[in-house]
């Protein structure tokens, strides 16, 4: 060919399997971006996406399935962009690197980058995207971006270094804030005094079970939302408005992660998400069955509000070590998985867990 092709990880492979970036290896060697072609796909987007990130040599062969002709292979050969490295090849790749091919999906090339404060200047130049030194909420919402070039910028972390960013730069930039210690003030009396109330109309055995029932609850509640509704990614509309909402509620984490002041949610907006649960738990249960269980919901909340500070900012015991690089690979390595914060029960029930903390994650 004349070409001389990079050498890309099977990890590097493995991040590759969605509609933003689809590759595909052949003989297990040659490495295909078949992104633009997942909607042209004679058998449907569907079955390209089945195989991207993976070896699809065996598929495009199956007489039984659909054997594919020449003609099919040299269309192919346009989207050749790299060469599957060997064992051998990839050990080499990696030595001396710390998780160099599992930082790519992020942007970050390594671990030292983690707490590097970005250069305000030399980052806009080059991404065109967001000048932290203004006002973000107003860039995104009048910035004209497309919606594939708003979430690849939005999860390329960056690191203020000074505080907090503006989000609106008006009287609305204190809401935006919440120290951390503002949740458990908030809603632990909450907690209590609806303990309280569910105990009037039963005996403890039957609270204390509910309550534990609540807090299993939220843990289900906690995934489902940042899974569907935080990362929303691909069925977000690509409207300006949508992108500054998606911004507000979730991508200005994801964009800023150690931001302290915006890892917590504001007592406001948690009303706002909450308020659905709690009037389908007064309509499924009793009033003392329905109170019991919300209070145990909004506990495993605080829990997990409060834990999801400190795996940012607080330095842990070692027993905890392993929740910790979870998150922080959901955040810095693949943002499409591990959704878990508190727990990843619910990542393994739904094959969204970030199985390998070497930067090899879970192709679903």
């Amino acid at each position: 060919m004349g070409v001389s092709l990079p050498l890309m990880t099977a990890p590097e492979l493995a991040v590759h399997n969605n509609k933003r970036s689809a590759y595909i290896s052949l003989n297990h060697r040659k490495i295909y971006d078949v992104t633009s072609f997942i909607d042209e796909h004679p058998g449907g987007s569907e079955l390209v996406l089945k195989y991207a990130g993976k070896d699809a040599t065996d598929i495009m062969s199956d007489v039984a399935s659909h054997e594919h002709s020449d003609s099919a292979y040299e269309m192919l050969d346009e989207l050749l962009v790299a060469i599957l490295a060997t064992p051998d090849e990839e050990a080499k790749l990696l030595d001396g690197v710390v998780d160099k091919d599992a930082y790519m999906l992020t942007g970050v090339s390594s671990e030292k980058e983690l707490s590097i404060t970005t250069d305000f200047d030399a980052d806009y130049k080059k991404n065109k995207f967001l000048d932290l030194s203004k006002p973000l909420f107003k860039q995104v919402l009048f910035g004209g971006f497309s919606k594939q070039f708003y979430l690849e910028q939005v999860h390329r972390p960056r690191h203020y270094g000074h505080g907090s960013a503006p989000l609106f730069g008006n009287f609305m930039e204190p809401l935006s804030k919440t120290e951390w210690y503002v949740v458990p003030i908030v809603w632990l009396p909450i907690v209590a005094y609806g303990t309280y109330l569910a105990s009037k109309g039963l005996s403890i055995w039957t609270v204390v079970p509910l309550w534990c029932l609540g807090v299993f609850i939220w843990t289900f509640v906690e995934y489902i939302l940042h899974r569907v509704l935080f990362h929303i990614d691909d069925r977000l509309p690509d409207h300006a408005l949508f992108l500054a909402l998606h911004f507000i509620l979730h991508g200005v984490h994801h964009y800023l992660p150690m931001d302290k002041l915006r890892l917590v949610m504001p007592p406001s907006l948690f009303v706002i998400l909450a308020f659905p649960f709690y009037r389908l738990a007064y309509f499924l249960f009793p009033y003392y069955i329905a109170t019991a269980i919300f209070s145990g919901a909004i506990f495993g909340y605080v829990c997990y509000d409060c834990t999801h500070y400190f795996l940012h900012h607080v330095s842990l015991p070692s027993c905890f070590k392993s929740v910790k690089t979870y998150h922080m690979e959901h955040h810095y390595k693949n943002y499409e998985l591990g959704f878990g914060v508190t727990s990843k029960f619910w990542d393994i029930v739904f094959g969204t867990e970030l199985v390998d903390t070497s930067g090899r994650p879970k192709v679903v």
